[in-house]
């Protein structure tokens, strides 16, 4: 079977007051099906761009990719896209804010809240569909903005730092919680992280990017067992990982 996503050969440019910047250079990588890749790489080499690429949010690059082995041009595949922020809105219950890509997509609200409640207890967050976003702990947050991704009709996930506001207790939580549904749904997942021991406690394989304009530095497969705990990270080989990861972004 063919990869979920394949990127090759991506360039990408943005062209601001007469100046060209290169922001992606000659970018190669391949997800497969029910795979979790992480992406790390220096602050502002472009991570983010090749997810809003993907998601057809920018335009104007290079190269090819492919979902599902059709070329993206052509692709009507949604994409499930959750950014670093929870997005969530202020004034809208959890409910409505998770039913809001659904309702988008033309379900009626009866549905769409009968496939949330059905979900709430596996996210986490059975008895707080009422609740608003003062309410809920920012861990509580990052579920529900992750229920409202998981709801999009995909079975691609594009994940971009969906931890990275959280403090280390919660972000550990986090972690653990996110390989559970992982591993109980087996979604395609994309995944940005600044954190060197996030990308290697969660992930089947790792790229690495260099500072812009980025190029893939490193294609690493983690060779931990499955299911993971936090016991791992002690661990010989995890450490062995981490050196070679942290030399590599050096």
């Amino acid at each position: 079977m063919g990869p979920k996503i394949e990127i090759s050969n991506l360039h990408k440019s943005f062209y601001r007051d007469g100046v060209t910047l290169d922001v992606l250079k000659d970018i190669n990588m391949k997800v497969y099906d029910g795979e979790f890749v992480s992406v790390i790489g220096p602050s502002g080499c472009g991570k983010s761009t090749i997810f809003n690429i993907i998601c057809n949010l920018s335009s104007g690059y290079t190269g090819n990719i492919s979902i599902d082995g059709v070329d993206l041009k052509s692709s009507k595949k949604r994409m499930a896209y959750m950014h670093q922020k929870d997005l969530l809105m202020p004034w809208k219950n959890l409910k409505d804010n998770i039913s809001l890509p659904l309702e988008i997509q033309g379900m009626d609200k009866k549905e769409a809240y009968e496939k949330i409640y059905e979900m709430l207890p596996v996210f986490g967050l059975e008895g707080f569909e009422n609740a608003y976003t003062f309410e809920l702990s920012g861990g509580m947050k990052q579920r529900a903005a992750l229920l409202r991704t998981f709801l999009i009709d995909s079975d691609i996930m594009l994940l971009d730092e969906p931890f990275g506001a959280l403090d280390a207790i919660n972000r550990d939580k986090m972690q653990l919680w996110l390989l559970s549904i992982w591993e109980k749904f087996k979604r395609s997942v994309l995944f940005i992280t600044h954190s060197i021991d996030e990308a290697i406690f969660l992930s089947d394989r790792i790229y690495v990017l260099s500072d812009r304009p980025a190029t893939v530095k490193l294609g690493l497969s983690i060779d931990i067992e499955r299911p993971r705990n936090k016991g791992h990270i002690t661990s010989s080989r995890f450490n062995e990982y981490k050196a070679l990861l942290f030399n590599t972004l050096e």
